[in-house]
């Protein structure tokens, strides 16, 4: 590419050849996103004709030739639009989030830019800012995450239900829609939820169920269940528990004359579905049928 190409483009000078070639270079790309996010920005007011008619008053006062301004002018609606390309491009690069998303069935584990790592659990999205990280380690998480931190300054989780703070430990948070569980595993972690802070040390769990705190079982592992592809719970509503089972196995669930704000204690495996629909029937005494991809949970009697 023409080292001129950039200049003549961002004056509309290129003919349709150097277009069409220019369109081609890996940078093309690059420009274009910068120039979309330049849009957003709001210039300071100035004046272009008013500096250059002082420009030019000054030089008259100095000599008495006289000078065209014509190809500086030029010069300086380029110099101007670059000076903002650059400036939009860093402002974009340290605002620019990276972000990972898990699909039904699917785990994926992630390292921060600090090494603490996370370990994200099916159906679920983490985001945090990397041109930010060294001012505040933060990111934002919908769905269910093992965060493993490594010690440092004050490290926080948003979630739309509550907030979890700490310096360096190991915990599982889960947020679900009408959902909300922090489980503390090692070291001492803050929750805050509905503008109420508590302190949560190794071995001990927060649960919040349709905005109300609820009490929690206190864990008897070292990890989450769900590390170990097995998803427990302990007096959780089923629906919760149809709920993961859908995101684990990725099948389509039904149910039929079953209470599911009933209960439930236990355990599935997150990877033999049919031992899973057994380990859901069995303890809350309803049967099931499996067809394809979709199962049905029902009471004593068939639908």
């Amino acid at each position: 590419m023409q080292e001129n190409y950039l200049a003549k483009w961002l004056n509309n000078e290129l003919t349709e050849e150097e277009l069409s070639e220019f369109k081609k270079s890996e940078e093309y790309a690059s420009y274009q996103r910068i120039l979309q996010v330049t849009g957003t920005l709001e210039p300071p007011d100035y004046d272009m004709e008013e500096a250059l008619r002082a420009i030019k008053n000054k030089q008259t006062l100095h000599s008495k030739k006289v000078v065209q301004l014509h190809p500086f002018k030029k010069f300086l609606r380029i110099a101007a639009a670059i000076a903002v390309i650059i400036t939009a491009s860093y402002f974009y690069l340290n605002t620019l989030d990276e972000h990972y998303t898990t699909q039904y069935a699917e785990n994926e584990q992630i390292e921060l830019p600090d090494t603490s790592t996370v370990l994200l659990n099916a159906d679920s999205e983490l985001s945090y800012s990397d041109g930010k990280w060294d001012e505040e380690r933060n990111v934002k998480l919908k769905g269910e995450a093992f965060f493993k931190v490594a010690k440092g300054k004050k490290f926080t989780v948003d979630t739309k239900a509550g907030t979890i703070a700490v310096l360096g430990t190991q915990f599982n948070v889960v947020y679900r829609k009408d959902f909300f569980e922090v489980t503390c595993f090692e070291g001492l972690v803050s929750v805050t939820f509905d503008g109420n802070e508590t302190k949560l040390p190794a071995g001990t769990s927060f649960m919040a169920i349709s905005g109300k705190i609820v009490e929690s079982a206190a864990p008897n592992t070292t990890q989450p269940s769900w590390v170990n592809h097995e998803s427990s719970f302990k007096s959780v509503p089923l629906r919760f528990v149809i709920d993961e089972f859908e995101r684990q196995h990725n099948i389509s669930v039904e149910t039929k004359n079953v209470d599911t704000d009933q209960l439930f204690t236990g355990t599935f495996s997150n990877t033999d579905k049919n031992l899973a629909l057994k380990s859901i029937a069995a303890p809350s005494q309803i049967k099931y049928t499996l067809e394809g991809g979709k199962v049905l949970f029902y009471g004593d009697k068939k639908p």
